[in-house]
């Protein structure tokens, strides 16, 4: 990783090449087996199966700006070909507030005042803490808040607290639907206004179609940190939504120092393309395999997980 982004500075994936090309399994080291089961049926489907065929050829996306210092933040957006959208990291262990707002109030300088601001905070804000930090954010213009607190009885009375507060924040859900057993729960209770939807944690293309359609609400589709293989499934997702009314969090190979292809799949004038994606899918970089090939130690914990896995999917 250039920086470190939700407390990763390497990230590990293992690429599998089926029929219908290459397919990323790469689901965090902490997570179980069964968070594991998922992410390997969604490579299953990307590398053996059927994708939905796309509505459209094109997605946008947003830039993303981890939990840096405000004079790094013209930097990171540098490395992007984006100027319309970006998502800021906040709530980081160890800082406060006061650093959130700082970055935050960067990023608007540098992109300006049309520009949409998303904040992250990964559910590390109590109730109390997110409309403090909120009601502190909001006048800088927020598009909405993903997953600023941890439970959807958490999100749902957060909603009802920034309503009173007169804070207009909408109230995004991440991990309250990739990792929850039930991603409805969040629709049924009114715990958020828009979905953040991952292919892998969810099991696949096919699967978060189904998952956005029953939540009944507007959705953007991010990445789990993925190389450019796993980018490009994501792509063919949000190119396949009925509707799409956000930019999408797909630009995180900006986020790394190397990837497996060699033209990982960074948006072009704020866009990425479902034919640049259908590339990414088919050719790896056989130089970047070998200078990056874990040891054979490595190799071996994941050989071991993958055979777990699979016995769950």
């Amino acid at each position: 990783m250039r920086v470190r982004f939700r407390g990763v500075s390497e990230r590990e994936a293992v690429l599998l090449r089926g029929p219908r090309g290459w397919a990323e399994w790469a689901p965090f080291v902490e997570y179980d087996d069964a968070d594991a089961a998922r992410w390997l049926a969604a490579a299953v489907e990307a590398g053996w199966g059927e994708l939905p065929p796309p509505v459209r050829d094109a997605v946008g996306v947003n830039a993303t700006v981890p939990a840096v210092p405000p004079d790094q933040v013209q930097g990171v957006l540098a490395r992007y070909d984006v100027s319309r959208t970006a998502k800021v990291k906040v709530a980081e262990k160890g800082q406060a507030l006061a650093d959130d707002v700082a970055r935050v109030t960067e990023v608007r300088r540098v992109l300006g005042p049309d520009a949409r601001i998303r904040v992250d905070a990964n559910g590390a804000w109590s109730v109390d803490e997110a409309v403090e930090a909120l009601r502190a954010l909001a006048p800088l213009g927020l598009e909405y808040a993903e997953q600023p607190c941890a439970t959807v009885e958490e999100l749902a009375a957060l909603r009802v607290a920034l309503a009173r507060a007169g804070a207009e924040v909408p109230v995004a859900a991440d991990e309250s639907v990739r990792r929850a057993e039930d991603p409805l729960r969040v629709a049924r209770e009114r715990a958020a206004d828009l979905v953040v939807v991952k292919v892998a944690p969810l099991g696949g293309v096919a699967r978060a179609l189904e998952v956005v359609e029953a939540c009944g609400l507007p959705a953007v589709v991010s990445s789990a940190l993925d190389t450019s293989v796993g980018l490009a499934v994501g792509v063919r997702l949000a190119a396949a939504l009925p509707r799409l009314e956000h930019d999408c969090g797909l630009g995180t190979a900006a986020l790394l120092r190397a990837d497996v292809v060699a033209d990982p799949l960074l948006p072009v004038g704020g866009e990425l393309t479902t034919a640049r994606a259908d590339a990414a899918r088919r050719a790896t970089d056989p130089a970047s395999l070998t200078a990056y090939r874990s040891s054979a130690e490595r190799e071996r914990w994941w050989r071991e997980r993958l055979a777990r896995a699979h016995a769950l999917v």
